[in-house]
């Protein structure tokens, strides 16, 4: 076939090829990522899931699409799976070595997913963290929840009158019972 072609062309081939290459691979990850995409969103309204769980997961099919992309992508530029296998170990390595320094925060994540999977609080309702039994422990309504932490705006107390929000670590909520007025969207003593 590379007879048939002007001599000019013959130069560009190395070059052509595997960029036509690289660009059917990055087009083929694009259609996985809408296809993936339209598959959690009938997931969340077929069974009923919270859209921040739908969120996390799109956010790691993306993720994984994108490593997979990347490997093809490096591999069609001529990188050597030897060299992938010792950067993707060194890797595995020095992210084992932060897993175990960072545990407070890494147990912080592992909680939010549990809450937004077990529910045992909802935005805007009214809760109170116990601190044993029936003692009087943190008591607000909750105004978000991220990766870490879980904000509560606490009853007007502040100087002033004003309410003043206190943010609660994740974790905390499996450590302590909670008490729980559902519905509740007033900050009542």
């Amino acid at each position: 076939m590379k007879e048939h072609l002007p001599l000019w062309m013959h130069d560009w081939l190395g070059v052509i090829v595997p960029g036509a290459q690289i660009l059917l691979v990055l087009l083929a990850t694009r259609l996985l990522q809408m296809l993936a995409r339209r598959l959690i969103h009938r997931g969340v309204e077929r069974y009923d899931m919270p859209p921040e769980l739908a969120m996390g997961l799109r956010r790691a099919v993306n993720t994984l699409l994108l490593v997979a992309a990347t490997l093809v992508v490096l591999q069609q530029l001529g990188v050597s799976a030897g060299v992938l296998w010792g950067a993707f170990t060194g890797f595995a390595t020095v992210g084992a070595v932060a897993f175990f320094a960072a545990w407070s925060v890494l147990s912080n994540i592992f909680c939010t997913f549990l809450i937004f999977i077990t529910r045992p609080f909802r935005l805007y309702e009214m809760i109170e963290l116990l601190e044993n039994g029936e003692k009087p422990g943190l008591k607000g309504k909750v105004m978000d929840i991220n990766l870490l932490y879980t904000t509560l705006q606490e009853p007007e107390s502040g100087e002033g009158g004003q309410a003043t929000s206190i943010q609660v670590p994740n974790s905390w909520f499996f450590q302590r019972g909670i008490r729980r007025w559902r519905g509740a969207h007033t900050l009542n003593h």
